[in-house]
Order: structure tokens, then sequence, then C-alpha cells
């Protein structure tokens, strides 16, 4: 059976801990987690540098039997150390992450590609995949770029690309492009919905990306199509935020409304 993870955007409210408990009560095999904030003050869960987390999200996994999938996130900007994360890597491993969700803001695509291959070395040795997202309002803003970036980073064995429906839908990618990545780079997916189209504004994007997304099968994203091109037994994170909906919904009632509403698209 193909696995689902519980993506943290879908679990925002919760801690690692009930993170993982909510996913285990409604059918998911993973959680995802966002242990690194995507810009300054924004929203994430804490658990680095607090060991008290740890041991409870451990004790939720060995209960559940719920893993961790991926955690976020990385972005390479300009002045990208791979080392500024060297925290972030410890705390994936001692949950046994499987993959770090990466961005590339840089717009200089060689220098962004250089911190690519450096990332894909320093992570290697924490078996942990770089799962590059493209995203329209990012320097990598389509599914071409991102493979572009990563094979000439050298196509690093813990490379990866990951495919999020929304930007698949609001961007220039076809299901040609998809249906090009090659296998190896392909670890999971995440599926969600909205309006399709290439005509939003930088601020329209991103607020439906972190506010206001749909269930799969609301919009007119080619969602069904997507996974059809895609591998059959890839994981699929459900990535299904929407603020005000959550209002009426507990975190355990939204993610299995979430779960139920993605199986129908992912087989």
């Amino acid at each position: 059976m193909r696995p689902y993870s519980l993506a943290y955007l879908n679990a925002h409210r919760c801690t690692p801990p009930e993170a993982v408990r909510v996913a285990a009560a409604t059918g998911y095999q993973f959680a995802g987690l966002r242990l690194w904030p995507n810009g300054p003050s924004a929203p994430q869960q804490f658990l680095i540098d607090r060991p008290d987390v740890l041991r409870e999200t451990l004790a939720a996994m060995a209960d559940t039997g719920v893993g961790i999938f991926d955690v976020e996130i990385i972005r390479i900007g300009d002045s990208f150390d791979p080392h500024t994360w060297d925290s972030l890597y410890d705390a994936c491993a001692a949950l046994k992450a499987k993959a770090i969700l990466v961005a590339g803001d840089d717009t200089n695509e060689a220098r962004l590609t250089e911190n690519y291959a450096r990332l894909c070395e320093v992570m290697a040795p924490y078996g942990l995949t770089a799962d590059l997202e493209f995203m329209p309002w990012t320097a990598v803003k389509d599914a071409n770029t991102a493979l572009r970036v990563v094979q000439n980073a050298g196509m690093p064995a813990n490379a990866g690309i990951l495919v999020d429906a929304l930007h698949f839908g609001r961007s220039t990618t076809t299901l040609d492009d998809i249906r090009a990545l090659p296998r190896q780079l392909l670890h999971y997916a995440q599926i969600c919905d909205a309006t399709a189209g290439t005509h939003f504004s930088t601020e329209d994007m991103i607020h439906t990306a972190r506010c206001a997304r749909l269930l799969p099968g609301e919009g007119n994203i080619d969602v069904r199509g997507l996974f059809a091109a895609l591998p059959a037994d890839l994981p699929v994170s459900v990535e299904v935020v929407h603020h005000e909906r959550e209002k009426t919904a507990d975190p355990t009632q939204w993610a299995a409304t979430c779960l139920a509403a993605s199986r129908p698209f992912t087989g």
C-alpha cells in the first residue's frame, strides 16, 4: 500500500508528539514536522534543544508505530552555509527522519547549484535526502529548474525533487515534465488542490500555500493526472492547510478529512 504522511501544514496546530498521535489515530503511517521556521519568527514546532519534547515524540512514535518522514525547512540563499542547520540534522537523526525539505532562494543559479551540492554532502552521513521543492515564487520555479539544479550539482546520491500539487498547478510544469523526473530523485509528493494558473501574484500564491489550500477535487488542478504521472508507490504527504475551515474542526478531524479526500486521487 502507498504510505501517507501527515504534513506539518496539515497539523500545524500540534506539537511534534501530538502530530504523531494524530497521524496514528487517523490512518497515516508517517508525520512531517517543521523544526526550523521558513522565515524569521515564522511558525514552527519546537523540538531542537528540547530533550523533553524529543523524548515525548520518540515515545509517541514507539507507542504508535508512526515514523517521521520529512522535516522542514532549509532555504538556500545567497549567503548559504550548510552547517547552519547542524542541530536540525542531529534532530532528524534522532527521529530517524528520511528527508529534509529544501527551498531554493538564490537567483544566482550557479551558486545555488554549488550550495545544493554542498548541502547534499553535509547531509549524507545522516542518511537524509535533500528534497528540493520547486515553488513558482522562488528561484526554483518549476520542475525543469529543479531538475537542472540537481543534475548540474552532479546528481548526489541523496538528492531529491519534491513535487507539490499546488506548485505543479501554479507553475509552467507539465505532466510530461513530471514524467521526465528520474525515479531516484522522487522520494515523496505533496497533495492538495486549488485554482490552477500562472496569473497569481506572489502574495496570493504564498497565502494559498500557507493558509488556504483546498481538498483534492475541490479545485481544478489536475491532481489525478499528476499522481498518475508519478510512481504508483511514491509516499504521499497530505498537505491541506485551510485556516478558516480548521476553526470548526480539531486537528484529528481535519487530518481524517484530508486523508479521506486524498485517497481517491492517489490510488
